[in-house]
């Protein structure tokens, strides 16, 4: 019995026969070749294995399967990868779907950086090299209340770096109830070791008071360790609640430890809410203005969560403070591009006029 694989055509002859010529003509000569074994190989493999498909429906001396295995090859290669889908699951900010839809007004910022050159580091008045860090910062400062501003690529890379920035080598106070998973499988305390940060986990899952945090700077010094202590870390938990017999420190307690120690208080609220939740219709969220009237040295927030912008990183505060995140090597691996600024700049510029 003849073998059906030898009824297989060579490329040579496939090349020849007009419906992959047309081929050609549209993904060009190398892609289509490319094509072309893979379909020859799919029928070869079919044939070997007895496959039903490959027995009963595709002929192996006919070029028209080969035309129709190459072109849904070279389709599929054409399909973009990060696609538009229909949000049905009643989670407004889904993560695993793109979180916030951008405003027209940020997408035709990102538009216009992206299609020319733009003064992304070049100062204009100055007629000299300039920095990417000073874009945003005036909007930012206007809206949060803080000294000074930096914007990175991400939430979490804005809180490695505050932490690698004020803390590398040293450790970090945070509360038991606040080492939470931060999406993605990442949690607090691998994000504290990857900044190079010693974790000083105090209090309970459900009790902690500012003098748990005190406690552990005693304990240190006991230790003959205190100056090891680099910073206070309080985070928010936005993805859930712990509710019943409970109890956390404040913001303006642990500012004042903070003071009495030496070392800034860094509050990580993640959602980057920059108005009252209640003026549109959300539960009570904190906001970066209230936790640094409160007492924070650094807030880290993020750009596309309830901000309404593209993704970032937002860390705002000290002027003293912001100026060593920014000088930190790390914060070079942590850039954002001309588009996320030009988008972020555009957003901040609609909260001018919260009404709207």
């Amino acid at each position: 019995m003849t073998d059906p694989r030898s009824r297989i055509p060579s490329v040579d002859a496939l090349l020849a026969e007009p419906r992959l010529r047309a081929l050609v003509d549209r993904f060009g000569r190398a892609r289509t070749v490319e094509a072309i074994r893979s379909a020859v190989a799919d029928v070869r493999d079919g044939l070997a294995d007895g496959a039903e498909r490959a027995k009963d429906q595709l002929d192996p001396a006919d070029p028209a399967t080969y035309a129709t295995l190459a072109r849904a090859v070279l389709e599929r290669s054409e399909r973009a990868g990060l696609r538009a889908v229909i949000n049905a699951t009643g989670v407004v900010l889904h993560t695993n779907l793109g979180r916030a839809p951008l405003a027209p007004e940020a997408l035709d910022a990102m538009r216009a950086a992206g299609s020319g050159y733009t003064n992304l580091e070049y100062d204009l008045e100055e007629g000299r090299r300039g920095s990417r860090y000073v874009h945003c910062v005036p909007l930012l400062t206007e809206r949060i209340g803080a000294e000074d501003a930096l914007v990175v690529n991400n939430a979490a890379a804005a809180l490695v770096l505050v932490l690698n920035t004020l803390a590398q080598g040293r450790g970090v106070v945070v509360s038991r109830g606040e080492l939470v998973e931060i999406g993605g499988g990442f949690r607090i305390p691998e994000m504290l070791e990857r900044a190079g940060a010693r974790l000083f986990e105090v209090g309970s899952t459900n009790r902690t008071r500012v003098a748990d945090y005190a406690a552990a700077f005693d304990e240190a010094a006991a230790e003959g360790t205190e100056t090891a202590i680099g910073a206070i870390l309080k985070v928010h938990r936005s993805n859930f609640r712990i509710t019943g017999f409970t109890e956390e420190a404040t913001l303006e307690g642990l500012s004042g430890l903070a003071r009495e120690r030496g070392v800034p208080l860094v509050h990580d609220l993640g959602s980057g809410l920059m108005l009252p939740a209640d003026s549109v219709g959300l539960p009570e969220e904190p906001l970066a203005r209230a936790s640094l009237a409160a007492g924070a040295d650094v807030v880290a927030v993020s750009g596309d969560k309830l901000l309404g912008g593209p993704q970032a990183g937002i860390l705002a505060g000290r002027a003293d403070l912001v100026e060593r995140m920014r000088r930190n090597p790390l914060c070079r691996a942590l850039r954002v591009d001309k588009g996320t600024l030009a988008a972020l700049e555009a957003t901040l510029r609609l909260y001018r006029d919260p009404d709207t």
